[in-house]
């Protein structure tokens, strides 16, 4: 069983990170794990199109022969990026459209590790 505030904590963590707003944890299937989620959201529909969105990505960079990153969402104010977090989960990271998504994504892959120990 998942150590649920374990992963609060990490995502905390995270959150503390330069320009990151928000991290969720989502699983694969598209539940909510762990994470604050943005208000003023349908909380399930904001979930599952993320699982969603990454398995259509990673089919498309497979078709490419590539191996998918992350995925970037630009808004007019902030950015969305999905980062797999092995094969159980994702992260799901709002961020501020000036952050450094190179730097972020590096940041939150160490955490990646200790993530799959606490699932």
């Amino acid at each position: 069983m998942a150590d649920i505030p374990a992963i609060e904590r990490l995502l905390k963590e995270i959150e503390g990170t330069e320009g990151v707003q928000h991290a969720l944890l989502v699983g694969r299937s598209g539940f909510h794990i762990a994470g604050r989620l943005p208000e003023d959201v349908n909380n399930e529909t904001f979930i599952a199109m993320f699982a969603i969105l990454l398995g259509a990505a990673t089919e498309a960079a497979d078709t490419l022969r590539e191996t998918l990153e992350s995925v970037v969402i630009t808004t007019a104010s902030s950015r969305v990026v999905v980062v797999e977090d092995g094969p159980k989960a994702l992260f799901v990271l709002r961020v501020m459209k000036t952050a450094d998504v190179e730097k972020i994504r590096a940041r939150v892959a160490t955490f990646t590790a200790k993530m799959a120990e606490l699932l």
